[in-house]
């Protein structure tokens, strides 16, 4: 059944005049008077619609039931990612998302390629939050992960977290995987640096502020590859693969 966030309140009975977008995205589909979908507003559960009217700028549904369904992870993540080039950070958000982290910070790192300006990063965020949106329609989430504005690396790092902050670095002696099998599921916040990696200055900083230095196993990954990885690491020691 085709899944579609709405950024409004939804209720059993309520007749919905769907986002522009989304009633194009019906229309590509060819979806017909009559026929089932569901939506989700990001703050929990989902409801089963059935298309009431659909024009061609168009469509409305009427909500017929809702279901209390979860897919989160037992455990919150937080994948704090240095700008990566061109548009890796799309598909890093994107199967971050599918992968189920909570939030998403962006930061800009020493080595950072991509530098944006304040206007270029307001485009970017609303660009990301689309992503988030989509990857969440797709992977069957229903609640919106957190997209956190873009900030300075040191300025971040220097900055109090409730959660556990575990930067992921070849340095550290004792790897993620070894770390999580003798720790319960709780919070966490990945650190990844981009292409160049995080300075030697950039991981001390973080360290010095009570980060974990923790590796990925004997192999460089990737910026791309180094937070997935690592998610599904803890999903698959922790839960929620």
């Amino acid at each position: 059944m085709p899944r579609f966030y709405i950024a409004q309140a939804l209720a059993i009975g309520q007749l919905v005049s769907l986002p522009e977008a989304v009633a194009h995205h019906i229309q590509v589909l060819r979806l017909a008077q009559g026929e089932l979908v569901t939506l989700f507003n990001g703050e929990g559960g989902e409801y089963g619609a059935t298309l009431s009217e659909i024009g061609k700028r168009h469509v409305s549904v009427e909500i017929k039931t809702h279901l209390p369904r979860e897919v989160e992870l037992p455990f919150g993540v937080t994948l704090a990612q240095a700008l990566p080039e061109a548009s890796k950070m799309d598909w890093i958000i994107e199967k971050a998302i599918e992968l189920g982290v909570s939030g998403v910070q962006p930061l800009a790192a020493q080595r950072c390629v991509v530098r944006l300006s304040a206007e270029r990063a307001e485009k970017k965020m609303a660009h990301w939050q689309g992503i988030i949106a989509s990857a969440s329609e797709q992977s069957g989430r229903n609640r919106l992960a957190q997209l956190a504005p873009l900030q300075d690396y040191k300025q971040w790092i220097t900055q109090q977290d409730m959660h556990r902050r575990i930067i992921l670095t070849p340095r550290a002696e004792q790897s993620l995987a070894d770390w999580a099998r003798h720790q319960s599921p709780q919070a966490v916040t990945l650190v990844i640096g981009p292409e160049g990696g995080l300075s030697d200055a950039e991981e001390n900083l973080a360290i010095q502020h009570g980060a974990l230095p923790l590796a990925m196993g004997p192999r460089i990954l990737r910026t791309e590859t180094a937070g997935l990885s690592a998610v599904a690491v803890l999903s698959g020691l922790w839960g929620g693969m």
